[in-house]
């Protein structure tokens, strides 16, 4: 008998199921108080219900159905999960601390590989396998933090996968991070390549959450040369559609420019960007590329970063340079490839 999951369920739902079964309401906020505010990813771990009931639950339920399949630490904190779903496929998420902030963010995947095909990502050698499901999504927080015992305050859907794709069920899993995880919506960021259906959806739906757009380069020509989705989406059409989305939501976009050296990250290249974005209300985000074993890409030199930056800044942009994070156990950006550690 396929068991049901728990993860996700309202407090509501949690009351239907145990009064189906002879329990009473209490015991089902019970459940939902250790799910949520503790963490609890195992029914022999909800401790305030008697071996009896405990017993039962196990027979019909579990909490997750996912697990832990392997656990990195980079020397700066930050810890990247490799999860084993139900069905064995594997997926990656990441936690991210930063020194002086008390805020926890994790990066989490809503898809297992991605279909996109970008050249600087290693994500992309793993190939699309299919869609995460909202209660897949969601459990990938509540198994980081039972494992870390932590609050997550931030996620970010920039982890493995394309969220306009899984747009449904990020929505979803976005109502359960809100509602019962009290991860509020200005915490949430989605990232997309530039799924122009996708932005017009979240702006047809009034979005508070942060959207991200990776953009990458500042015209088609280069954009084609490392992402394939510019062939169809290009970006004057693009450039429209995030107008519009930030005058109905009156919300500002984040702007993720990859630099690579040599490719997109020369003055003239700042300069292209910043005429681009000129009208766009917007912050820049500029990430260094990151290494890996599928891409012969280089990192810009620091001088190069600098420069890039400054010329941004001088167009009256908010222009910040990502700060790195677990780029020595493959966790930065660009470098999920559902790899074990060991």
């Amino acid at each position: 008998m396929k068991k049901t999951i728990l993860c996700g369920k309202s407090l509501e739902e949690l009351e239907t199921l145990f009064l189906e079964r002879g329990q009473s309401k209490f015991r089902a906020k019970q459940v939902y108080n250790r799910l949520y505010l503790k963490s609890v990813s195992k029914i022999d771990d909800l401790t305030d219900l008697a071996t009896e009931l405990r017993s039962q639950l196990k027979e019909e339920f579990k909490i997750v159905d996912m697990e832990i399949k392997d656990k990195q630490i980079s020397k700066d904190s930050t810890i990247k999960y490799l999860f084993e779903l139900s069905d064995g496929l594997p997926v990656e998420a990441v936690l991210m601390r930063f020194d002086n902030r008390a805020n926890l963010t994790a990066c989490i995947s809503s898809q297992v590989g991605c279909p996109m095909g970008c050249k600087f990502c290693a994500t992309a050698n793993l190939h699309f396998k299919r869609n995460l499901s909202a209660i897949e999504i969601a459990q990938q927080i509540l198994l980081i933090q039972a494992d870390t015992r932590l609050k997550v305050t931030n996620v970010v859907f920039m982890g493995q996968g394309e969220p306009m794709l899984n747009l449904d069920n990020i929505l979803g899993a976005i109502d359960i991070l809100r509602k019962h995880f009290q991860i509020g919506s200005r915490r949430i960021t989605v990232s997309t390549c530039g799924i122009i259906e996708g932005i017009n959806k979240l702006a047809s739906l009034d979005f508070q959450s942060t959207l991200a757009l990776s953009l990458h380069a500042p015209n088609d020509t280069i954009r084609n040369q490392i992402m394939p989705v510019s062939k169809k989406y290009k970006l004057p059409d693009l450039m429209r559609a995030l107008t519009k989305y930030t005058e109905k939501t009156g919300r500002r976009v984040t702007i993720e420019y990859l630099l690579i050296r040599d490719i997109n990250d020369s003055p003239e290249n700042a300069k292209e960007l910043a005429i681009l974005i000129n009208k766009l209300k917007c912050n820049v985000n500029l990430i260094v590329y990151n290494p890996h074993e599928f891409s012969e890409f280089k990192r810009p030199k620091k001088d190069t970063i600098m420069k890039f930056k400054y010329i941004l800044e001088a167009s009256g942009k908010k222009v910040t340079v990502r700060l790195e994070r677990g780029l020595d156990i493959d966790a930065a950006c660009g470098q999920l490839a559902s790899k074990s550690g060991k």
